[in-house]
């Protein structure tokens, strides 16, 4: 908006000529045709004069608005904009007023001094106007409630009498009719909570009453839709959120661009949870509909990044820790050698499976059990990862037994398929918020992996080597750049860590960055497997039992006295004779000539 962008430097003219305060829109609609210099500048273009207008008579604190239409607004703390919208027509019954801004929090009320009842404050914030009989003007009043300019943007949206009213059978929150959505969250899920809403009615009339009755005659028979819309990965800029958030205010747009999760009848409680995402943009809304006359009402739209702005440290931009770089990227090397020569290094394979089992099981441990800092049990995780790889490497030297090492690797590669099943909107159907059901089921889908495959166990090892191995790239990947597809394993890290879990969406967006990334995934999969199957085609399939084998060279070397390696002398032995060897390093030469006494 060309208003916007030169609205500091216009107020600053204006001031410099004029003594601020009051401004009728009139009168800066006369100063600024009286600018000469700004109307030479612009004099052929309509749009931009308009737009210069409607900025400096923001100057004077007043902003006119039209039903239905975003205006772009810079907010401050010490001077009030008095938001404006007139003639009204005589069907509307009810006018939502909402401003939005990114990260610092608006004040938003019905009088020039807010009060607990009258106002709201936050990112997101909207009142309601119920109309008299003959109203055709509303008025409002925004500010910034810390100091600084504050980017925002203001629209109001019309409703009939047959429409429902968000937030008209309040009885939790402050406003008398609150259609606003209140929103928290953690690093794990996003809980979102609004007051039902009520019936309609014509100006003047009384409201319906909200607990009178249960029929289709009241607030009971309304039911609301809850959506969720993605912003572009990766942007956390103003003007993104600001254009994007147009499409989930009014309730054709909403039903255009977002998501829908679910449908609540009045019978449910009015709070729903989904699972967090730090760093991505989310806005979400919510879709009252009366199923009598087919009308429907739209909630103000809420927005978050799971993530802070301000923090110096784990901030929107900088959400992974440095430990969990080096972690990750040195999991995603050794991934990457066993995704092409996971069955050649047998041992290595298996320390690498072994390590994730490992690593996975102590770290849900230590998480549950202790309330050390995230950097002392990555530390803790890595140290018990790499002691549950190499027992896994010792257990196949001592046992030698590939069904053993075959059920380690098949689980790991079951237990990745299953995730990628939950990650599907499979994961979010109903039935699977119960703890047993779900987890009875996951176990099954990755149970089912090693029973496939236990006739062809080379297969099972190559598979698993390429799929895994690759997806560790995916991970390390997702530390410095977003992607959705590190959801696949971390929401079930999620389910096991946190008892409520359960209860939260687990929808996440896909976007150009994860079809990318989907595809390298696909990609280093595909060429693993390829590059081993054709390898390993004419190679035994395992290697043989490492402890015969060094058992019968150890019988072989004892009763063999032809073989030179039977006069190899014992290893205490070798040892002391090491040690002499080192002594002499450091005794003095002798020197030379006759030492014997002479013969008489």
């Amino acid at each position: 908006m060309y208003g916007l962008k030169f609205l500091p430097s216009l107020c600053m003219e204006w001031r410099r000529h004029n003594s601020f305060p009051l401004l009728t829109y009139q009168e800066a609609k006369k100063l600024a045709n009286d600018a000469s210099s700004w109307q030479e500048r612009e004099k052929n273009n309509k749009k931009a004069v308009r737009e210069y207008w409607e900025a400096l008579s923001l100057c004077s604190g007043l902003l006119e608005l039209s039903l239905g239409k975003f205006r772009n607004v810079l907010l401050n703390q010490t001077s009030p904009v008095e938001a404006v919208i007139r003639n009204i027509a005589s069907n509307v019954t009810v006018v939502i007023f909402q401003v939005h801004a990114q990260q610092s929090d608006v004040v938003i009320s019905f009088d020039k001094t807010p009060s607990v009842n009258s106002s709201g404050v936050g990112v997101d914030r909207g009142l309601v106007s119920v109309l008299r009989p003959e109203q055709t003007v509303c008025t409002w009043y925004l500010r910034a409630l810390a100091a600084g300019q504050v980017l925002s943007t203001a629209i109001s949206i019309p409703y009939m009498e047959r429409d429902p009213i968000p937030g008209g059978c309040n009885l939790e929150f402050d406003l008398e009719v609150d259609p606003n959505i209140y929103l928290d969250y953690t690093l794990v899920d996003i809980h979102i909570k609004f007051a039902p809403a009520n019936l309609g009615y014509t100006r003047g009339a009384s409201p319906p009453p909200c607990d009178s009755g249960t029929g289709q005659s009241s607030r009971w028979r309304l039911r609301y839709d809850v959506y969720q819309y993605f912003l572009p990965e990766n942007d956390l800029s103003e003007m993104v959120l600001m254009s994007h958030i147009r499409k989930m205010s009014g309730v054709q747009s909403v039903k255009a661009n977002g998501i829908k999760m679910l449908t609540l009848t009045a019978d449910d409680k009015t709070n729903v949870y989904f699972s967090s995402l730090p760093g991505q943009g989310v806005i979400y809304n919510v879709i009252v509909w009366d199923p009598l006359w087919n009308t429907s009402a739209a909630y103000i739209p809420v927005h978050t990044y799971a993530c802070s702005f301000t923090d110096l440290v784990d901030n929107c931009s900088s959400l992974s820790k440095l430990s969990t770089k080096v972690f990750f990227t040195a999991f995603a090397v050794l991934g990457l050698f066993t995704c092409f020569f996971g069955h050649r290094f047998w041992k290595t394979d298996l320390f690498f499976m072994g390590f994730i089992v490992a690593a996975f099981v102590f770290f849900v441990f230590i998480t549950r059990v202790t309330g050390l800092s995230y950097d002392v049990r990555l530390i803790l995780t890595a140290v018990a990862g790499i002691i549950g790889g190499l027992l896994l490497v010792v257990s196949w030297w001592r046992f030698g037994s590939v069904l053993l090492s075959m059920l380690v690797i098949g689980l790991v590669l079951g237990f990745l398929f299953s995730s990628t099943l939950f990650f599907t909107p499979l994961g979010d159907y109903r039935v699977f918020r119960d703890d047993v059901v779900f987890w009875v089921t996951f176990t099954c889908v990755a149970l089912m992996i090693p029973v496939l495959f236990v006739g062809c166990p080379r297969i099972l090892n190559i598979l698993a080597s390429g799929i895994v191995g690759s997806y560790t790239v995916v991970l390390a990947i997702a530390c410095y750049v977003y992607t959705s597809l590190a959801y696949i394993t971390l929401d079930l890290l999620r389910r096991v860590l946190n008892n409520y879990f359960s209860r939260a969406y687990t929808n996440v967006p896909f976007q150009r960055n994860d079809f990318i990334i989907l595809s390298v995934w696909a990609m280093l999969a595909l060429s693993g497997v390829t590059v081993q199957l054709r390898r390993e085609r004419s190679e035994v399939p395992f290697p043989p039992h490492p402890y015969l084998i060094w058992k019968r060279e150890r019988e072989r070397r004892s009763t063999n006295v032809l073989d030179p390696s039977h006069h190899i002398p014992p290893l205490r032995e070798r040892i002391h004779n090491k040690l002499l060897h080192i002594k002499e390093f450091f005794q003095k030469d002798q020197p030379a000539g006759e030492r014997t006494p002479l013969l008489l």
